[in-house]
C-alpha cells in the first residue's frame, strides 16, 4: 500500500456520469479517495452517504471526494441515484488503480480466500503527493476523522 509523502499514480476512469476522470485533474484542490468494495451493501453504503453528509464541508475546503470499485458504472449510476450521492464515484473494473495503490488484497471470509478491494482512504493534497493513508477503514466515524485531518492539516 502507498504511503504518506508518495506521490499518488495518476489515473483516468470512468465516472457515473461516463466520462474519463483523471486524478491529475483534480491538481489544485485536496482529492480525498477512497477505495470500497462494493456499492448496495451495508458498509459501502453508510460509507457513502456518510461522505454525501459531509460533501459540502470537504468542498468548502478546497476538497473533492472521490469513490472508487470494481462495479461497473451502471450499478454506480443506480448507487447514486438511490442515496443521493453527491460526490464522483469511478469504476475500476479491471482492478489497475485499485492495485496501484495496494487496496487490491487478498481477503479472507468465510474460510475463503479472495482477491478484493480492501476499504482504504486516500488523501491528496494540492500538489498530487499523498498526505495520509487509511489502510484498512472502519466505517463508523472515519468520514469525521478524514474531515478532521483535512481541516487541521491541509485547509
Amino acid at each position: 500500500m502507498l504511503k504518506a509523502e508518495e506521490t499518488a499514480p495518476d489515473f483516468t476512469l470512468k465516472s457515473t456520469e461516463g466520462k474519463d476522470v483523471s486524478l491529475s485533474g483534480f491538481r489544485g484542490k485536496n482529492v480525498v479517495l477512497y477505495f470500497y468494495p462494493k456499492d448496495m451493501t451495508p458498509g459501502c453504503t453508510t460509507e457513502a452517504c456518510d461522505f454525501r453528509d459531509q460533501n459540502s464541508l470537504f468542498e468548502n475546503l478546497n476538497t473533492r471526494v472521490i469513490g472508487i470499485s470494481p462495479d461497473p458504472v451502471e450499478k454506480h449510476q443506480k448507487f447514486v441515484e438511490k442515496h443521493g450521492l453527491s460526490f464522483t464515484l469511478l469504476s475500476d473494473s479491471d482492478h489497475q488503480v485499485s492495485e496501484a495503490y495496494g487496496s487490491w488484497q487478498k481477503k479472507k471470509n468465510f474460510g475463503k480466500e479472495y482477491m478484493g478491494i480492501v476499504r482504504s482512504t486516500f488523501i491528496i493534497d494540492k500538489e498530487g503527493k499523498i498526505a495520509k493513508v487509511w489502510p484498512k477503514v472502519k466505517v463508523n466515524g472515519h468520514v469525521e476523522e478524514v474531515f478532521q485531518f483535512v481541516k487541521e492539516h491541509l485547509s
